[in-house]
């Protein structure tokens, strides 16, 4: 760890930067984020300080700054939308009212009223050329633009007792008797698991319908990819893996990366390393070799030509990464590692077998996304790989990690995103910024709260495994502050590292502007940037925007009928913010006010 007077003297090397600028309200950060796990040698510290003046100071409450772009009807929309979000009956049934209103309505008023409420506050339009004045308004008041094409699959939950369809359950499921029959753990193939529609209001995902409809879901991405291109600089397209493939592959996938990591922690607690972070664990390899030789999986003489094979061990010692090194994405599905089954001593395969066609749709799935990566680069749009259940989350960021080592060498193209909700949130997050200095390509990431709260408790408890989240929403704010912290310094020292600060949080925000002011980091240099949704928390997003700090809005866009689920479940994900949000609507309220009263309200320069 390092101790806190060397970040006192890393601050204190900022000072030439300017003046210090004090944010009002800027919480502390926590104790627990300020050290650093241990460092391999890689680049040394980033440039000295420059001649730069320093931001201007951020104010999240002055109601004009905030709604500078908003006309006047637009405000009214805000205060009637954002107070009807607060109301939890209409949120908790706001399927019900949705479906309902267009049956009475009719399709042609019904999407005109839509268009006016709530698809207007949070949708940009219905296509690529749609989007382009808001687009292009709000990059005049410094605010760039996340695309995400949010057509969405699965409004109702009906869907989640059909049988799957052929194509969606494979051989070697039929033959195991089906994923119902596995062990009740987090990361096996329950039913549901796939489609995501187990009764509970999930966020989008992707039901498998065939690998057509898997090649639809990547040509529009590849359109967004391109919308982004040509609507807005330095941009960014979200996608999510569970729409290029089988999500079937990624919860068995997630299966093989959690066994292969806790069996290298099991291994770590019995050498005398339990409780260390998991940077710190190093399993010496005599005594792994002897391990392995008691249980009866491998003797001394194959353990030493399977470690000595993968370059691993050279040192006397096995970390976390090497560890993790030997599971390849481009290894065959049928040919997985085979994981040590501690009470039997036996090693035993996790599936039974995977057949050609699975082998071929895993493939394809690879290619979808080397072939998003590709059009990312040749674009200069970054893309943003969202996170999803926890379920699926080990293999997303696995594969991920792969794509940013093959396109992150030069700058920071492909985003992943860590929830800060998950109780592994540090760990994750730490092991992989390792992972990036020891092979020298660009970290970069999103860090999010999460938005699967619900759901992922209602599985836990169902399934009988640990809740993988934090007990309370003030442990998942120490968990966000401690990783945020975690990669600032890091930002600091290598200056390859980027981070998207997502959230609508303003004692993150404020948090988050301290620490850079303490590091150094000036948002010229555009590693720290801030991202709210559409419709939500202007008085964040524009304030940071004009004071210079690089902020995007995530752009949802789509037809009206095809946007209804994703309008609904921002209703169901945000419901306590929305009840919280009244700072936001006092301040639109003051804003109309102060418009009214100067004569100002239909005025195009309010």
């Amino acid at each position: 760890m390092v101790p806190r007077s060397a970040v006192r003297a890393l601050c204190a090397t900022a000072a030439p930067r300017g003046s210090p600028r004090s944010v009002p309200g800027a919480t502390p950060p926590p104790a627990a984020g300020r050290g650093r796990g241990p460092r391999s040698p890689g680049p040394g510290p980033g440039p000295g300080p420059r001649a730069v003046p320093p931001p201007p100071a951020v104010d999240f409450g002055d109601p004009r700054e905030a709604f500078r772009s908003k006309s006047s009807a637009e405000l009214l929309r805000g205060l009637l939308v954002l107070g009807l979000c607060a109301v939890e009956p209409l949120v908790e049934h706001n399927r019900e009212l949705l479906q309902f209103g267009r049956r009475v309505l009719g399709r042609a008023l019904f999407e005109r009223l839509m268009k006016m409420t709530f698809y207007g506050q949070f949708v940009a339009g219905e296509d690529q050329e749609a989007i382009k004045p808001l687009i292009r308004r709000n990059r005049a008041f410094g605010v760039g633009a996340v695309l995400d094409y949010s057509v969405e699959e699965d409004l109702g939950p009906a869907p989640a007792g059909r049988q799957p369809q052929p194509s969606c359950t494979s051989a070697a499921e039929k033959e195991r008797g089906g994923a119902e029959q596995k062990e009740k753990k987090q990361h096996h193939a329950h039913r549901g698991s796939g489609s995501h529609r187990n009764g509970v209001a999930s966020p989008r995902t992707y039901f498998y319908a065939d690998e057509a409809k898997c090649d639809q879901h990547m040509e529009t991405f590849l359109r967004c990819i391109d919308a982004s291109s040509g609507s807005s600089e330095d941009g960014f397209s979200a996608i999510k893996l569970t729409a290029l493939g089988r999500p079937q592959f990624l919860l068995q996938f997630s299966e093989v990366l959690v066994k292969w990591r806790r069996f290298f922690h099991q291994m770590a607690v019995e050498q005398g390393q339990g409780g260390r972070a998991a940077l710190e664990m190093k399993l010496e390899v005599e005594k792994l070799q002897e391990a392995l030789a008691n249980l009866g999986i491998a003797t001394k003489a194959e353990s030493q030509h399977w470690l000595t094979g993968e370059n691993l061990g050279a040192s006397g010692t096995v970390d976390l990464l090497a560890w993790n090194s030997l599971i390849d994405r481009r290894t065959k599905l049928s040919k997985l590692l085979l994981i040590p089954n501690m009470k039997t001593r036996q090693l035993e395969p996790l599936f039974s077998h995977f057949t050609e066609e699975e082998d071929q749709q895993m493939k394809r799935m690879l290619q979808r996304m080397d072939i998003l990566a590709k059009r990312a680069t040749e674009t200069g749009v970054r893309l943003m790989v969202d996170a999803e259940q926890s379920y699926f989350q080990p293999a997303i960021s696995h594969l991920t990690l792969e794509m940013q080592r093959r396109f992150n060498r030069e700058r920071a193209i492909i985003f992943n995103t860590y929830q800060c909700y998950l109780k592994e949130a540090y760990n994750n997050v730490t092991v992989d910024v390792e992972l990036s200095r020891r092979e020298g390509w660009h970290f970069s990431t999103k860090l999010v709260r999460g938005a699967y709260m619900e759901q992922e408790r209602e599985r836990a408890a169902k399934f009988g495994y640990e809740d993988p989240i934090n007990p309370t929403y003030e442990k998942t704010n120490e968990m966000y502050h401690r990783c945020l912290d975690y990669i600032l310094e890091e930002i600091k020292h290598s200056q390859k590292a980027s981070v998207m600060v997502a959230s609508h949080n303003e004692d993150t925000i404020k948090f988050a502007l301290q620490r850079m002011m303490e590091l150094g980091i000036h948002p010229s240099e555009k590693k720290v940037c801030f991202g709210q949704l559409l419709g939500m928390c202007d008085q964040i997003t524009f304030p940071l925007g004009q004071a210079g700090f690089p902020v995007y809005k995530y752009v949802p866009y789509g037809p009206v009928d095809e946007v209804l689920p994703y309008l609904s479940r921002r209703a169901q994900e945000n419901r306590g913010f929305m009840q919280r949000a009244n700072q936001e609507r006092d301040l639109l309220w003051r804003e109309f006010k102060r418009r009214l009263f100067a004569g100002t309200i239909f005025s195009p320069n309010p």
